[in-house]
């Protein structure tokens, strides 16, 4: 199954590389991960730069159980292949830790007092909860659906099952205990997964550079205007420097 209007991805949701990059030159802002899904009248910041490097392991925001999901998770979308390590051990599920428990997550410039209506698909994000509370929720239920109808959490389903899962809350065949639509958690859920691949470093993802190196993106440096005059239709080889490499 293909994302709905979406040339990037081939069948199902493990992430077709050389698609996905091709469209990430255009998509990513330098020294920035991509845009977040989650928005309102007011685009919540991105989280800040952590003072450690991203390739620290501990979580902050993510509960045992959380773990065990959003690792599974990345690493169904992101397995490892001859272009990059899986998901985890890029630091995706860190990235998306850091982001939850940071101002982002906890939805410092959502507005959150209602009334609350249901909005229309070109609103974006609008929920009587944070970024961090959807996540929670939407993990804790996906699990019980799991459980109910699997016998077993998301992350201890074969590849088939997690497909499966995954697909369903894409279009809305699982619905939440308090009648949200899976999809909403979904699209955030996929959304902070190409953030967190796509990453500076910095914020956690994207480790050792290697969805950047990949794109032949080099990265922060600032002569990106002159060099691509000076390189149209020439190949280009550059270091790789993250913003870590120049600070």
């Amino acid at each position: 199954m293909e994302k709905p209007k979406g040339p990037n991805t081939e069948p199902g949701f493990q992430l077709n590389r050389r698609a996905l990059l091709k469209s990430a030159v255009s998509t990513v802002a330098i020294g920035s991960s991509l845009t977040a899904v989650a928005q309102t009248n007011s685009n919540p910041p991105k989280p800040q730069p952590i003072a450690t490097q991203a390739s620290t392991k501990g979580y902050v925001f993510f509960t045992p159980a959380e773990q065990e999901f959003i690792e599974a998770v990345v690493d169904h979308m992101i397995p490892a292949d001859q272009f990059s390590p899986k998901g985890s051990d890029l630091g995706v599920n860190i990235f998306i830790d850091r982001a939850l428990n940071d101002g982002w997550g906890k939805g410092d410039r959502l507005y959150l007092n209602g009334p609350w209506q249901p909005g229309t698909p070109f609103q974006g994000y609008q929920l009587p909860m944070n970024p961090a509370e959807l996540f929670r929720l939407g993990i804790e239920q996906c699990n019980q659906y799991c459980l109910k109808n699997l016998q077993n959490t998301f992350h201890l389903l074969p590849k088939n099952s997690k497909e499966d899962v995954l697909k369903k809350l894409q279009v809305g065949q699982i619905t939440f205990a308090n009648g949200l639509s899976g999809t909403t958690f979904f699209d955030l859920l996929y959304q902070t997964v190409n953030e967190g691949f796509f990453c500076d470093p910095i914020y956690g993802g994207n480790a050792d550079k290697a969805s950047w190196r990949m794109l032949g993106f080099p990265g922060v440096i600032a002569t990106h205007a002159i060099n691509i005059e000076t390189f149209k239709n020439k190949k280009y080889v550059s270091n790789t420097l993250s913003i870590s490499d120049i600070s």
